[in-house]
């Protein structure tokens, strides 16, 4: 019996892979064309869904976008044609600068408690179930978070955007940068403990380094989030027509909501600049992407 099972070739079930020459049964043969071509219409579809989106934005926002449009603010009707969106980018770009320099230190910090410090404890659980939960929840209600607790007091204003984008971003950069954390290798970290340094020497001086481009990866796909959030700046910023740079109290465009209103309204003038604004904010979110996929690519994990 002990002879038999010694003699039983390794991998010689049913998922065995043929060798070279063996006949493979028909049944495998087909579910593995099936499935070949299922991933293949899968992909296929999903790639035409994107090329469609990319062809339509380009071909209208093409027609629309002009020097004028980026250095000018809107008209004060909907009807009228020329000016620009330059408004909702300044007002993008400080909204997002400011939730990044607010939930990227703190979703950093809080990664190297749950991949440093909290292995084990109910605290560092707790922190990760609610990151992942709030990674799935409606950006409308961080919107309505943020209008009960702060703009009912304060009115609009661009902190208070501000405050709902980090949110938003805060917890895809807690997930991704704890993930980077753990992709370290153990050793680096046995050889500085090795040499006598500390833990949080070790944390700071080879594990953060080793991690950065990683972590630099997330925060830029965070961003890349935030730029195109609609919802939570309806309830927040309100929005506004003239270019605005004062932080509170005061309404402020943002790209995203302009674009939504252009879209609304009937006439041909303003949807021509809604679809400037996206091809706009589609370049914005492909840079983003391109520089994380370039610091990515420079990763020494």
């Amino acid at each position: 019996m002990g002879d038999s099972v010694l003699a039983t070739p390794a991998g010689s079930g049913s998922d065995r892979r043929p060798l070279r020459g063996e006949r493979v049964p028909w049944r495998r043969r087909w579910t593995n064309w099936g499935w070949t071509f299922g991933m293949g219409f899968a992909l296929v579809l999903s790639v035409s869904v994107v090329g469609l989106i990319l062809y339509h934005v380009l071909r209208h926002g093409l027609a629309a976008m002009n020097w004028a449009f980026l250095t000018q603010p809107p008209p004060y009707s909907y009807r009228l044609t020329g000016g620009g969106f330059v408004n909702g980018l300044i007002g993008t770009a400080i909204m997002v600068g400011l939730a990044t320099l607010f939930s990227a230190p703190l979703g950093i910090l809080a990664a190297v408690y749950l991949a440093e410090y909290g292995k084990g404890h109910a605290t560092a659980q707790v922190i990760r179930f609610f990151s992942d939960v709030m990674t799935g929840v409606p950006s409308i209600f961080v919107g309505l978070f943020i209008y009960a607790a702060l703009v009912v007091r304060f009115h609009y204003g661009a902190i208070m955007g501000a405050a709902a984008l980090s949110i938003i971003m805060l917890p895809i950069i807690v997930r991704s940068a704890e993930e980077m954390l753990k992709l370290v290798p153990p050793e680096l970290r046995d050889a500085s403990y090795a040499l006598g340094s500390a833990k949080w020497q070790t944390t700071t001086r080879i594990v953060l380094p080793s991690a950065l481009p990683g972590i630099t990866t997330g925060v830029m796909l965070a961003v890349a989030r935030a730029a195109g959030e609609t919802a939570p700046l309806i309830l927040t910023v309100l929005g506004a027509q003239a270019i605005t740079t004062k932080l509170w109290n005061q309404p402020i465009a943002a790209l995203p909501l302009q674009i939504f209103a252009g879209a609304q309204n009937p006439f041909p003038a303003g949807q021509a600049r809604a679809w400037a604004g996206a091809l706009e904010l589609v370049a914005i979110v492909l840079v983003f992407t391109l520089i994380a996929r370039l610091v990515a690519s420079r990763s020494k994990i």
